[in-house]
């Protein structure tokens, strides 16, 4: 009885310490974007979100998924980070501003968990954190987007933004070659470091 309880406080302090870990991680993250001559910035705030969903199942992505929320949003405020276009929207509505950086991002580390699952143990092990990543990387461009338009596309703010485009027409145009390069990354880093934690027999 005394060994299982040890066994259970170190698995909790193991999963305590990726928590905090990833947390720094996406605070870094959220400070170095790197910014694009057209379209939305750079980001990898994803690879800390998709290493949670892949060590962690739905509960260490919702977590990290919602962390990674919380930061965007604050970011609005000029906390941990600015951004311009998230100041524009909270200043519109910071309810709706928060539903759409928090939310998407929640739903993203949950969805990324499920892909994980479905993954896990039907595919090598690298491949299997790789495509994780990279899921991760494109519902995070997908569900942002979109509900950026759901929330916010009947304002002047994004009627002047879009510019008369459509909605994939202005996507596109937004995150662009942004969006590749956020998927490649995030598919490669996460592969590797999906592979390490196996090894370390964290997952």
């Amino acid at each position: 009885m005394q060994t299982q309880k040890r066994v259970r406080i170190s698995d909790k302090t193991k999963r305590l310490t990726l928590y905090a870990i990833l947390t720094a991680l996406l605070i870094v993250l959220g400070l170095v974007n790197i910014p694009m001559p057209v379209g939305l910035s750079i980001t990898f705030n994803m690879i800390p979100v998709a290493i949670a969903a892949i060590a962690m199942g739905v509960q260490g992505g919702a977590i990290i998924g919602g962390v990674f929320g919380l930061i965007s949003f604050l970011q609005c405020f000029g906390i941990l980070g600015y951004s311009g276009m998230g100041a524009v929207l909270a200043g519109i509505s910071p309810f709706l501003a928060f539903v759409q950086r928090f939310g998407s991002r929640l739903l993203v580390g949950v969805l990324t968990a499920l892909i994980w699952k479905a993954l896990s143990g039907r595919a090598h092990p690298y491949l299997g954190c790789a495509a994780t990543g990279f899921c991760a990387a494109l519902l995070n461009t997908a569900l942002f987007m979109s509900t950026l338009v759901l929330l916010f596309g009947q304002t002047d703010y994004m009627q002047s933004q879009m510019a008369g485009r459509g909605f994939l027409t202005y996507i596109i145009a937004s995150v662009g070659i942004n969006a590749v390069v956020e998927m490649l990354v995030a598919a490669i880093v996460t592969g590797a470091v999906g592979v390490a934690l196996r090894k370390a027999r964290l997952i």
